[in-house]
């Protein structure tokens, strides 16, 4: 399998990766499944590690999997998850501590189901952050500290650690997370924040944290992307207001979906099964002129990290190759997508070649 890439300009035709064309400038990464954690897929496993600098789980170290139970952690996973990282000398990402979409039940209620008090809440927040980053101290070099805590509207979304703590509980984590590993990099996560309504509500949460001294190192901007939208200029200044506060920026789950998406879809079955026929468009193969916009899109994104590459510490891939792409199942399952840089055969799309040109220029 033939998964180094060779610059046409050069003269012995030596064979070129992502990370090393891009080595001094960012981290390149990639989200890794269960199958390529425990290298059962070992075709990933060699594109990975040919390709890739940097790592992050895209399941097993959130909080619900990693701790299902007060008194259970499950750190079989996740401890193979950072043992890869180590074995091939990879930037070890842990994603992610404190976050509303998979955190468990239990974190939130006591054992008749009512809400918890305040008190309570954060010390089942501290506990949880000091055993997890604890356990992989020095091992795990950054971690999503915060995942997604602004709303669309720019304000704090009303999740329940919102509700039963307030907005302290942003600032907490982060202590929480640096008193248990002083020298690990800190993270804020979060998508869409190239809307710059929601932007502003993240600048001035960031802001407000600096201004309290809370360590925090670096934004993480998701750019789960369509093939339209965003603009490219609202990518830039999210870059330039994030990096104004004085934090670096990375980009951390990174795909172009080339489907359309309707993020309101209900959960009537016939509604999404009708969605599903008149979106599921390219079973048979990506058209030429729809890869050719999937190409420009991916080239003008580079182009612009490269761009940023004194403020940019990372780009990640969120998944490896199209086949194992979330962007197959989301909104409905099933559908045939290709927003990844490799597609089902494991082999690069020529995007790629193309960015690792931009980057040597």
């Amino acid at each position: 399998m033939a998964l180094a890439i060779f610059l046409s300009s050069s003269v012995n035709a030596q064979p070129l990766s992502l990370k090393q064309a891009l080595k001094g400038k960012f981290y390149i990464g990639a989200a890794l499944n269960a199958g390529q954690i425990e290298e059962k897929d070992t075709a990933s496993v060699r594109l990975i590690t040919t390709q890739f600098s940097a790592i992050v789980a895209e399941n097993c170290m959130k909080s619900g999997p990693i701790h299902p139970k007060e008194d259970v952690y499950n750190f079989d996973l996740p401890d193979k998850f950072v043992k890869f990282g180590e074995k091939y000398s990879m930037f070890i990402t842990g994603h992610t501590l404190i976050w509303h979409s998979q955190a468990p039940a239990w974190f939130f209620t006591d054992s008749s189901g009512k809400n918890v008090s305040r008190e309570v809440l954060i010390e089942r927040m501290k506990n949880h952050i000091s055993t997890v980053v604890g356990r992989y101290k020095g091992k795990v070099k950054g971690w999503d500290v915060v995942n997604e805590v602004i709303d669309d509207n720019g304000s704090y979304r009303n999740s329940k650690f919102y509700q039963i703590i307030g907005e302290d509980y942003i600032k907490l984590a982060f202590q929480f997370a640096h008193e248990a590993d002083p020298q690990a990099e800190l993270y804020y996560n979060d998508y869409s924040l190239a809307n710059p309504v929601k932007r502003k509500g993240a600048v001035a949460m960031v802001k407000k944290l600096k201004e309290q001294s809370v360590k925090i190192d670096a934004v993480g901007e998701q750019c789960h992307v369509g093939l339209d939208n965003p603009s490219i200029e609202e990518y830039d200044q999210t870059i330039k207001d994030f990096a104004a506060l004085g934090v670096k920026v990375m980009i951390t789950e990174m795909d172009i979906s080339v489907l359309p998406m309707d993020w309101s879809l209900g959960a009537d079955v016939n509604a999404r099964m009708e969605y599903k026929k008149k979106t599921d468009l390219y079973t048979a193969g990506l058209p030429d002129s729809v890869y050719a916009k999937l190409e420009s899109r991916y080239l003008d994104f580079f182009k612009l990290f490269l761009k940023h590459k004194d403020v940019i510490t990372r780009v990640t891939l969120w998944g490896v190759q199209d086949g194992q792409s979330w962007k197959n199942n989301w909104p409905i399952p099933g559908r045939t997508d290709y927003p990844l840089l490799f597609d089902r055969k494991y082999q690069p799309k020529p995007v790629v070649n193309k960015i690792i040109n931009e980057a040597l220029k």
